[in-house]
């Protein structure tokens, strides 16, 4: 669940906190969150213009080094300076900022993503932004991964959310399918078409499959979005659980992920 699902009520790019706490912990971000698919990789690529890409919430450069060797020039921005000194100790140029108000300094690239990161910023500030960095016909592409466990250990996890966090609702839809997205990816499709400057936004969908041992997994769930904020025992216990489900289950599994994207081109200028 590295996406807190989204509740209708307060849109994620509002949890300021919850979005710049990523970062309490980028050895084991950096260890544990999966990559992206190579076809999306390799859309992205071949929709963009050029290969000067902008990795916008760029975390510890993860998307951002799959793009490089498929020989993108790429520039990280990311609120967190904590997430900026990993990305740079990998060799990633990157830049401290909220990227509602970076400034490209003149700067144009050919394509802007953000990997599981776009709904934490202002969906119509981002995509005015994105239109300012981009070259006409450069490529905005969000896209997230999307994580299905299989069902009776998904409801044995929703159950331990239940029990360890009686009174945070929220948490209780985890592995909840690409439902829970649709409202994430509605909201941003609306920020790009509010900009006035792109194309009517496509939706694409990529398969893949992860297998995890139950040390992988439990050695990821503390990454998950609004986790390091827990007190250490609610999020022992939450382990704990977490664990005897796996364990129930055979002790290691199979995710089932869809890797989904918005793309749409910057027009040119009027």
């Amino acid at each position: 669940m590295p996406t807190v699902p989204f509740s209708g009520n307060r849109p994620p790019h509002r949890e300021r906190g919850a979005a710049e706490s990523f970062g309490a912990d980028t050895e084991r971000y950096e260890r544990t969150r999966p990559g992206y698919p190579d076809a999306l990789i390799a859309a992205v690529t071949a929709a963009a213009p050029g290969p000067d890409l902008l990795d916008v919430g760029c975390g510890t450069g993860i998307a951002a080094r799959q793009f490089r060797a498929a020989g993108c020039r790429v520039l990280g921005v990311d609120p967190d300076p904590r997430m900026v000194r990993a990305a740079a100790a990998d060799g990633l140029d990157a830049e401290v900022a909220a990227f509602e108000s970076w400034d490209p300094a003149g700067r144009r690239f050919d394509a802007v993503v953000a990997g599981q990161a776009w709904h934490w910023i202002d969906p119509a500030a981002g995509a005015e932004r994105a239109a300012l960095a981009l070259r006409p016909g450069g490529l905005l592409a969000p896209f997230w991964n999307v994580a299905r466990l299989p069902q009776d250990l998904a409801e044995a996890v929703r159950a331990v959310y239940a029990r360890v966090l009686p009174d945070a609702p929220v948490y209780r839809r985890v592995q909840p399918g690409l439902d829970a997205y649709v409202p994430i990816l509605d909201t941003a499709a609306d920020g790009i078409r509010r900009a006035g400057a792109f194309t009517e936004p496509e939706r694409w969908r990529f398969d893949w499959q992860r297998a995890y041992t139950r040390d992988e997994w439990l050695d990821q769930v503390p990454t998950f979005g609004g986790h390091s904020g827990f007190p250490p025992g609610v999020l022992a216990a939450l382990l704990s659980g977490i664990g005897e489900a796996v364990d129930a289950a055979g002790g290691g599994f199979t995710v089932d992920y869809a890797a989904v994207a918005l793309a749409a081109t910057r027009l040119p200028a009027a």
